[in-house]
């Protein structure tokens, strides 16, 4: 069987988040914005979630370490934490 060129090409990686906010479940406590220490979370005024709330958003993604301090303040874990790439974590 030959293998096909098309599935040979390097794709590009798709852009990397070093949180993943469940935005539907936030209540916007602004618990993780004092929590964190890179001060990269900010509540989103622009929207507004099924529960009536504005959802916190990750303003710098650059600038986040991936501390976890949000998760663990968060009454309703709505964020789960990524750690870095191995190439960028080696930079």
């Amino acid at each position: 069987m030959a293998i096909d060129q098309v599935a040979m090409t390097s794709r590009p990686h798709p852009p990397w988040a070093p949180l993943v906010i469940a935005e539907d479940r936030c209540k916007g406590c602004e618990l993780c914005i004092a929590a964190c220490p890179k001060h990269v979370l900010a509540l989103d005024r622009g929207r507004i979630n099924a529960l009536g709330y504005h959802p916190v958003e990750l303003v710098d993604a650059a600038a986040c370490t991936s501390c976890a301090f949000c998760a663990r303040v968060c009454p309703d874990v709505v964020f789960t934490v990524w750690a870095a790439p191995r190439e960028e974590r080696q930079r």
